[in-house]
């Protein structure tokens, strides 16, 4: 990892606050932080098998431009969910709102089987992200973040339902299942998480050197806790300095790998692209010309120094930045990462807070061993996130793929 890696626990550098500060003018580069967030390290689950280990690509079928703005999955009418329906439709109604769920590269891994009073959601190993996500710890977190996703629509349309997660060894492929139980009154919480859905983005401008209150940080920690999962705030200068210096030095290594940039470049699309998954360029913050040469520009050239510098700059100056960690390593460790996680970029959403992510520590094993001595709890890192306010006009929504296409029918 180079001289500047961090090699021991710094001690007394971990607060409930933060501080703010600056944010670097974009480049073509910015947002690439959304690489993914796999890697190996700690305890290690043991995920079923993909379907190959070859380089991954986008899937899906190439449709209509995705122009900003235009409706489309994201674009949910809540009062036509079939109130009088059947169980069936009540609940596939809801799945569309799983959909809506972040992904690493919008890869959106995950298909769904309704049959009955049940939901099962299964990881799709087919859009996989091998080079960077071998473990599949990644797609796993992001299978995690549709749960909740599904789980906050069911409570908000009424339906009780009991989860479990990884029901069925003899399908290492089932995520998690829920089971109609009867109806509910919707809480205060599920009708305020599931306001904020159509409106979450993973926001990589700059933010405004504005502090995050006290009592989103509290409630911040406290939804964490409620899955398991630990929130480590990075509030002093020494704990962001050491953090950003992981951060640069995993993009030198990452953009140093080849297939480590083919991989990123096949998800990477230009603004009017067809595809319904990826990472189009206006939601890096490019223009026409950008987007178009983007792809090219990440698969031919090492641009790990200068992506590392403007990321160091952006976690050291970061309004907040914070850290999730589990206690374990393994595939319920990764998908209650995914559901807390769900919860956090919701509960900010609706309360019109920014985030996005910094995950090049986490994808790196030695990097990550690093980092994980510099929590306070020495919790096996899974997310990092940047958090603050932002006064620019939110990209817009990224591409969704069509339901029909990520449900498994049931024989």
């Amino acid at each position: 990892m180079g001289k500047n890696v961090v090699n021991k626990r710094a001690q007394g550098e971990v607060k409930r606050y933060s501080l703010d500060g600056t944010q670097p003018k974009p480049s073509l580069t910015e947002g690439l932080e959304l690489s993914s967030m796999g890697a190996k390290g700690g305890k290690t689950g043991k995920p079923a098998p993909r379907a190959k280990k070859s380089e991954s690509k986008p899937l899906s079928s190439p449709t209509a431009p995705v122009a900003p703005g235009v409706t489309g999955p994201w674009f949910i009418d809540e009062e036509q969910f079939p109130a009088r329906g059947s169980s069936h439709d009540q609940l596939m109604f809801c799945v569309r709102y799983a959909t809506l769920a972040p992904s690493s590269h919008n890869s959106q891994p995950w298909r769904f089987r309704v049959h009955n009073d049940r939901v099962d959601v299964f990881a799709d190993r087919t859009r996989a992200l091998p080079v960077v996500d071998p473990s599949d710890r990644e797609l796993t977190i992001s299978v995690g973040c549709a749960v909740h996703h599904l789980r906050v629509a069911l409570g908000r349309f009424g339906l009780a339902t009991k989860l479990k997660l990884l029901p069925e060894r003899k399908e290492p492929d089932l995520m998690a299942r829920f089971e109609l139980t009867g109806s509910m009154v919707p809480t205060s919480e599920d009708t305020r998480l599931f306001a904020a859905i159509p409106n979450r983005r993973t926001v990589r401008a700059r933010y405004l050197r504005r502090e995050i209150p006290a009592p989103v940080i509290a409630e911040m920690l406290r939804l964490c806790k409620e899955h398991s999962i630990h929130l480590e705030v990075m509030a002093s200068e020494l704990a962001r300095t050491k953090l950003a210096k992981l951060i640069a030095e995993a993009d030198l290594l990452q953009f140093e790998s080849r297939p480590f940039r083919r991989e990123l470049a096949m998800w990477m699309h230009h603004n009017r692209t067809h595809h319904r998954d990826g990472i189009p360029g206006y939601a890096l913050g490019m223009n026409e010309l950008e987007s178009l040469v983007a792809p090219l520009v990440v698969r031919t050239f090492d641009v790990g120094k200068g992506k590392g510098a403007m990321d160091e700059h952006l976690a050291s100056h970061s309004p907040l930045l914070v850290v999730l960690g589990s206690n374990t390593d393994t595939q319920t460790d990764w998908l209650r990462t995914g559901i807390a996680l769900s919860a956090l970029v919701l509960r900010l959403s609706g309360v019109g807070i920014a985030s996005s992510y910094l995950n090049q520590p986490v994808e790196i094993p030695t990097a990550r061993l690093h980092l994980q001595k510099l929590l306070s709890e020495n919790a096996m890192p899974q997310i990092v996130l940047r958090i603050g306010y932002c006064n620019e006009k939110p990209p817009a929504h990224t591409p969704r793929r069509e339901l029909a296409e990520m449900l498994i029918p049931v024989v």
